[in-house]
């Protein structure tokens, strides 16, 4: 006898949100809690990062036979790193590709970052990102590219190659309209290459929790009482400003030539959505920004907390655009520089998933040591 889905998850994704999961390990796969959570939590796709990996591979214990292979064949570090991902990748893949079969190829994918080095280096980018979709193999692979500028024309060649994109690190709306032309540009690219655009899919990964724990910050040093009362509420404001980006994207002659050639939507997906203020309630990034067409990424213990008592009711977010701009007006009146906060947010970003990569090559590195 099947387990039934969870209610509260499958009313979020009955509202057209598709929920993955924000977590990857050997374990995880080894033990089948992935397929537990596709089976009673809704969950219909994986995405990893540098800091996944980097908790995943501290604990070696999993990925010892792969090491001892890995190290008798002589594997750099690098190589060792490529191979290790990539198989736990690979192996996710598999577990969610009756979804993929069962959605039409719309969802069920697992997303791979490329090198956090790279970030700014396009042609480099783009090379990994080759080299990342070989070695995995599957059609529901997502290659995860950085939204800086030099990503930007990454994200369009990788997309021009037949390579479906998981552009992440997003946080202002500038730069996402810049992502969305990327994504726009990427699929021309694809059909005057002669790939079928039908098979090409996209997510935009929107960062929402950093941008009011940010935010947040600052209004608090400000300290009066106007600013403290606009505490815990400019990242939902900024995400739901990004669905009307993404809405206003769909409203042109563009999309439409594109649309009519079989493309599905870039989705914008909802990133970093584990609540890092314990006075907000834990599901805030989650009930208060359905929409249709969007992702939802969610560690683990946020998944719990919206099993346990998410109150999901149909989209939270076409609704509230005038409420969001002037919430954002009015962060903006007391004093806090949006274009500032999304800078450092883009930086710090950068250099935690850099910090994360040196730790998983440091553990890597140790796994390998330990068979020569």
């Amino acid at each position: 006898m099947s387990t039934p889905q969870n209610p509260n998850t499958a009313a979020l994704a009955q509202a057209g949100v598709s929920i993955w999961l924000d977590d990857l390990s050997r374990t995880r796969l080894d033990e089948g809690t992935l397929d537990e959570l596709i089976a009673t939590r809704s969950v219909t796709g994986v995405t990893t990062n540098p800091s996944i990996f980097a908790v995943a591979l501290a604990d070696a214990g999993a990925y010892q036979g792969q090491l001892r292979e890995l190290a008798a064949a002589g594997a750099s570090v690098d190589e060792a790193v490529v191979a290790l991902t990539t198989e736990d990748v690979r192996r996710a893949a598999d577990v969610l590709a009756p979804v993929h079969e069962r959605t039409g190829g719309a969802d069920g994918f697992v997303s791979l970052e490329v090198d956090p080095r790279l970030a700014r280096d396009a042609a480099g980018t783009v090379a990994q990102a080759r080299e990342l979709a070989s070695a995995v193999g599957r059609p529901n692979l997502m290659v995860k590219i950085p939204a800086t500028v030099e990503g930007l024309s990454a994200i369009a060649d990788v997309l021009g190659e037949g390579i479906s994109v998981n552009v992440t690190l997003i946080f202002s709306l500038p730069r996402y309209r810049r992502v969305l032309n990327a994504w726009l540009t990427g699929l021309e690219k694809a059909r005057a290459n002669g790939h079928d655009v039908r098979r090409l899919h996209s997510v935009a990964s929107f960062f929402v929790s950093r941008v009011d724990t940010e935010v947040d910050a600052r209004l608090r040093a400000i300290g009066t009482p106007e600013a403290e009362a606009l505490t815990g509420r400019a990242a939902v404001a900024n995400a739901r400003l990004a669905y009307r980006a993404f809405e206003q994207a769909l409203d042109s002659e563009r999309w439409r030539l594109l649309e009519a050639a079989g493309a599905p939507v870039q989705r914008p997906l909802w990133a970093s959505t584990g609540v890092k203020d314990p006075a907000l309630p834990d599901t805030l990034y989650v009930t208060e920004l359905v929409a249709p067409h969007t992702v939802t990424t969610l560690p683990e213990k946020t998944l719990e907390a919206v099993a346990d008592h998410g109150v999901i009711t149909a989209d939270t977010v076409t609704g509230a655009y005038a409420d969001a701009d002037a919430l954002l007006d009015a962060v903006g009146a007391a004093g806090v520089s949006y274009q500032d906060v999304v800078d450092v947010l883009e930086t710090e970003g950068l250099e935690k998933f850099e910090t994360a990569w040196e730790e998983l090559l440091g553990s890597v590195r140790s796994g390998l040591d330990a068979h020569r």
